[in-house]
């Protein structure tokens, strides 16, 4: 299971430092209001005698033009949504304006389900730093008390955080590319992005670390168990950090 969660991490962490920005909402209208346009202007063809000056046709000639597809898109959703996307195969997801306002709805949805499951790992992640941290008292501060149940309980919770945490990214590298580019400078999305750069590497050394301590323990090297178990603590809180700025910061 680490190995797996491991794996899937660095895999994680490559698509987020290539990655470019992505608003969390994007507004299906600009391709509804080409497809009203279009419509129109067919109705103006229609009721045109010919020879008359198409005046719709001139309003929209630079319209057609506009491209469909952002040029900077993580290169996970250039594999499934980009001109030659893997979705591209069904009709369905075929690329014309229609389409892309269906995949922009798409894409609200993810990002939404991205912010809630993205909160529902958050509070795991405080329920986990405290059993954590009743854990760590008992086994490298000595603590009395029951450490086999605070440490299987610690396991479920570490269980449930990593497939909410990755369930959180795989909504938001996966989902639907935006419409237009960003804007140059400072927006909450490029913080949102920075910090998951360093919550996604907490993510992964803390599932590391956490494979060593146990095989420190098998080996029977609890010294070494010992020492690890402070690097995966101030792993955790790291992640843990940054991971809750970066929900925050895109509620404000």
């Amino acid at each position: 299971m680490k190995k797996v969660v491991l794996l899937f991490g660095i895999i994680l962490l490559s698509i987020q430092l290539n990655a470019q920005e992505y608003p969390i909402a994007s507004d299906p209208g600009d391709i509804l209001n080409k497809t009203a346009i279009a419509e129109l202007r067919v109705q103006n063809e229609e009721a045109q005698p010919d020879g008359q000056d198409d005046l719709l046709g001139d309003i929209t000639a630079n319209d057609k033009a506009e491209p469909l597809l952002p040029d900077h898109m993580l290169f996970t959703q250039r594999m499934l949504w980009g001109k030659k996307g893997l979705m591209r195969n069904f009709n369905i997801f075929e690329l014309n304006p229609e389409n892309r306002a269906r995949e922009l709805k798409i894409r609200r949805v993810m990002l939404t389900t991205h912010q809630i499951v993205g909160f529902a790992t958050l509070a795991g992640m405080v329920a986990q730093g405290i059993v954590g941290t009743n854990l760590f008292d008992y086994s490298v501060n000595g603590k009395e008390g029951d450490s086999q149940k605070t440490k299987d309980l610690h396991e479920s919770l570490a269980a449930a955080v990593n497939i909410g945490y990755f369930t959180t990214a795989g909504l938001a590298f996966f989902t639907p590319p935006k419409m237009l580019e960003d804007k140059k400078g400072y927006s909450s999305v490029k913080l949102h992005m920075g910090l998951a750069i360093v919550h996604l590497t907490g993510m992964v050394a803390t599932n590391v670390l956490a494979g060593q301590i146990e095989t420190a323990k098998e080996n029977g090297n609890y010294a070494l168990s010992k020492d690890l178990k402070v690097y995966h603590r101030a792993a955790a809180f790291t992640a843990f950090g940054s991971f809750a700025a970066a929900m925050i910061v895109l509620s404000f």
